[in-house]
């Protein structure tokens, strides 16, 4: 009964009101507040402060500062495999496998559409199907910075409107098409594997998703956008593989496309395994 009233009060609750004023508790700088909301967020979620460049908790200026904390240097190393794709970020695999039939696998008998996640642009999704797919979900405690799998240069870059229900494992179970519903950010970058998708989803309290190239990514309008980075007019976007590409305020989920036979996920990662950002994901597949 108590799952069945969490799941019904996702789609009664106002998300993204609760969202924007989320938002601006996590912007406060009122020194007793936001010291004592850190402190105690710190102890609830058992945030480890050792590996943070900055390990005094009353030392950022709000709390999303702490919330995208930097890391000390060398505090994830990367994976130096030859061809490894290494994760995005910090959390647990929430799933990982092949895209069949045009869809990626959610939980319990829930998929949802490549095309939907990516914007409903066809072109755009053709790519990637028959393709692999990883979804990291990160967890409150978690490093919040999001970094490249793989070397790449961007291409496109699509803003998705949607509603922002709550990611973990009970929505996952329970709302259809989760993913594919919620507010996200869509990155289109060509590597040495071929298109790479990397798909920032927001959730329920997530205040925004930001980009190293475009800031705070907030569209006066909540409409799709699309924006193209491989224009003559523009410089190109590179990032090197393990380099910063975005953040989370009050973090989500990182979900990673990539087109048939271009990679083999690691045969002991599965649905919760662990994982931190820099180790292999996997390998080109042969």
């Amino acid at each position: 009964m108590k799952k069945r009233l969490f799941i019904i009060s996702q789609y009664l609750l106002p998300h993204h009101l609760l969202s924007r004023l989320a938002g601006c508790i996590a912007e406060c700088r009122v020194r007793w507040f936001k010291n004592a909301f850190t402190r105690w967020f710190a102890k609830q979620y058992q945030v480890d402060m050792s590996e943070a460049q900055v390990e005094d908790v009353t030392a950022y200026e709000h709390f999303n500062a702490f919330f995208t904390r930097a890391l000390k240097e060398g505090a994830r190393p990367l994976d130096t495999t030859p061809g490894a794709v290494l994760s995005p970020a910090d959390g647990a695999v929430s799933q990982l496998g092949p895209i069949e039939h045009g869809r990626v696998f959610q939980a319990k008998g829930h998929s949802y559409s490549v095309l939907e996640l990516l914007g409903g642009d066809p072109a755009l999704a053709q790519p990637f199907m028959g393709g692999d797919f990883a979804t990291i979900y990160l967890s409150p405690k978690d490093y919040h910075r999001v970094h490249m799998p793989l070397a790449g240069t961007l291409r496109e870059m699509v803003y998705v409107p949607g509603r922002i229900f709550s990611v973990n494992q009970t929505t996952a179970e329970n709302v259809p098409e989760l993913f594919a519903r919620n507010e996200r950010v869509v990155c289109i970058f060509d590597t040495e594997r071929g298109p790479m998708a990397l798909v920032l989803v927001g959730a329920m309290i997530v205040a925004s998703i930001e980009t190293v190239w475009a800031g705070l990514v907030t569209p006066p309008k909540r409409e799709l956008k699309t924006v193209r980075y491989d224009e003559a007019a523009r410089a190109p976007i590179q990032l090197e593989k393990g380099a910063e590409m975005g953040r989370f305020k009050l973090g989500s989920t990182a979900i990673v496309l990539f087109g048939p036979n271009q990679v083999q996920w690691a045969e002991e990662l599965a649905a919760g395994s662990p994982v931190r950002m820099g180790q292999g994901l996997g390998l080109p597949k042969a």
